[in-house]
């Protein structure tokens, strides 16, 4: 019977390289990956949680976790983990509502990764279901981080210009914050370079562990 896969969770600011982290893991060694973002709520629900201060007064507050689906992402990963596949959303982020669906397989893996601003919301559950393999938060400085969700967000249209741009500077501002809250759940701060190389690491130390146990 084959082992019940484990989940590596990356965390941190939006813009921080969570995602191209995750991309070279699935380049480098086939670990699939969960979008998280892609369990937000649609954007006509009741009861989103609004900004309530500065020029985005009175929009939905994306960047609240109120805003993102818990249960339905937990419930994914968990049956990820135990069967190795799993039906996941397909979300607009400029339509700010689920377009359809798509199965996400392992394929065999026994690692995947879930990635996503709200990541820190499931770390703990994670852990305590013991699917979790590692935690990580992502990070980056600010000007380099702003940068990168700027020019990521008006490539692909996902809300229109003033609208991303106040958001990156608040979320700017909140770096410092997300992180320690990252850290208060148990994930380790790190660079997406120096959290590649530290996941290279045991990999091959969990395949030298597996070789020395088909030999014993």
């Amino acid at each position: 019977m084959t082992a019940p896969a484990r989940v590596i969770v990356l965390a941190g600011p939006s813009g921080s390289g969570k995602s191209r982290l995750a991309g070279r893991l699935a380049k480098a060694y086939g670990w699939p990956t969960l979008r998280l973002d892609d369990f937000y709520r649609d954007g006509d629900e009741p009861g989103l949680p609004l900004i309530t201060e500065g020029a985005n007064a009175g929009l939905v507050d994306w960047d609240h976790p109120g805003t993102w689906s818990h249960e339905d992402a937990f419930a994914a990963l968990e049956e990820l983990c135990t069967t190795g596949a799993t039906e996941v959303p397909t979300y607009s982020i400029s339509q700010s509502r689920r377009t359809g669906s798509q199965r996400l397989d392992l394929a065999g893996a026994q690692r995947f990764c879930a990635e996503g601003i709200f990541a820190t919301e499931i770390v703990e559950e994670c852990r305590r279901a013991g699917i979790l393999a590692a935690a990580y938060c992502i990070t980056q400085h600010p000007v380099v981080t702003f940068w990168r969700r700027l020019t990521r967000d008006l490539r692909e249209h996902r809300k229109p210009p003033p609208v991303l741009v106040r958001r990156g500077l608040a979320l700017a501002r909140a770096q410092r914050q997300i992180v320690r809250r990252a850290t208060a759940v148990g994930c380790r701060v790190a660079t997406g370079d120096r959290a590649f190389a530290e996941l290279r690491q045991s990999h091959e130390r969990h395949d030298q562990e597996g070789d020395h146990a088909v030999a014993g």
